[in-house]
């Protein structure tokens, strides 16, 4: 008797479609979670499964091989041939002897499988980890690939949760909108990038395993480290981002040292070069208590760095 998960990391329940004709993997899979985790539907075949799956796509797909009426690759294929559906991943259940025949993953559009004689254990685990890879992948920066906002909120409340010390820092960059205007959206993302790298790359060095960063998406960047070292790493973000920004522009605007563009309100302006900003917020002795609490203080410090043209950071004096 495998005892059910008593948790996911998930905001709620997850839905759960499993087309098969297996009355023993139906019973199985049901008793692995607490209906609070996971909701699970059960269709015996795959034609009557596809309609109910495109009206109302669940979390996960379990298709079993054994279907009589459609390949279970054929399954899968359609659901993933959907852009609105290719997000939801699917997991295979095979015979031994299909392992035994070669198997054309890349012709088959999964994300796992299970294989017959099922261990509870390892399906159970298998299927966790499958959603917990879906998310972190729908999450992530499409450009950059670092994890955005949900796993940003996540690795934030959980520190809060345990009454941790950390510096939380929020970068974004000053005068973004100006070079995209003038030069576009690819150069643009050259520089987004490299801003990527110069933070991971600093707090690697600082902070090692220990250390995160996120992206929360456009030029708004967050990296989450120890308090006694985040000043220093402050500093080496700023000296290492001013020195390689201007490689990104004109030499005629590097020269200038400000570019010519024209601003919301359709006036022909000058705008300096790109600078970073970054806020800096603490949690001594766990005086915070939720995320919104620390994106505040974030906030108000970013618009008192924001009024130094240059590259700066500001930290939060009250949580020192």
């Amino acid at each position: 008797m495998v005892e059910p998960t008593r948790s996911l990391p998930f905001a709620r329940s997850q839905r759960t479609f499993v087309i098969s004709p297996d009355r023993g993997l139906v019973d199985m899979l049901s008793g692995l979670w607490s209906p609070q985790d996971m909701e699970f539907t059960f269709f015996d075949k795959g034609r009557g499964a596809i309609e109910a799956l495109f009206n109302e796509p669940p979390d996960l797909l379990v298709v079993d091989n054994r279907l009589e009426d459609i390949a279970a690759a054929e399954v899968a294929n359609m659901v993933k041939g959907e852009n609105v559906y290719r997000q939801v991943p699917v997991i295979i259940c095979l015979d031994q002897a299909d392992l035994e025949r070669h198997c054309d993953w890349k012709a088959v559009e999964v994300d796992d499988f299970l294989v017959r004689p099922f261990s509870a254990p390892e399906a159970r685990e298998r299927i966790n980890l499958t959603l917990c890879r879906a998310l972190r992948a729908l999450d992530a920066n499409p450009l950059s690939k670092l994890p955005g906002n949900t796993s940003i909120i996540q690795r934030i409340q959980d520190l809060i949760d345990r009454r941790e010390d950390f510096a939380l820092a929020y970068c974004d960059l000053d005068h973004f909108k100006s070079f995209n205007d003038k030069y576009g959206f690819s150069r643009g993302d050259e520089v987004l990038m490299m801003t990527a790298r110069v933070i991971v790359n600093t707090i690697r060095q600082f902070a090692g395993p220990a250390g995160f960063v996120g992206h929360v998406g456009g030029d708004d960047f967050v990296f989450i480290m120890s308090p006694d070292l985040v000043e220093e790493a402050c500093r080496r973000i700023i000296h290492s981002f001013d020195g390689i920004v201007p490689s990104f522009y004109d030499a005629e605007d590097r020269k200038r040292g400000c570019i010519v563009s024209t601003d919301r309100q359709g006036e022909v302006r000058e705008f300096p070069l790109m600078a970073v900003s970054i806020a800096v917020v603490f949690n001594p002795e766990g005086r915070l208590e939720h995320f919104g609490e620390a994106s505040s203080i974030a906030m108000s410090l970013k618009k008192k760095a924001k009024e130094n043209p240059k590259s700066c950071y500001v930290l939060d004096k009250r949580g020192r």
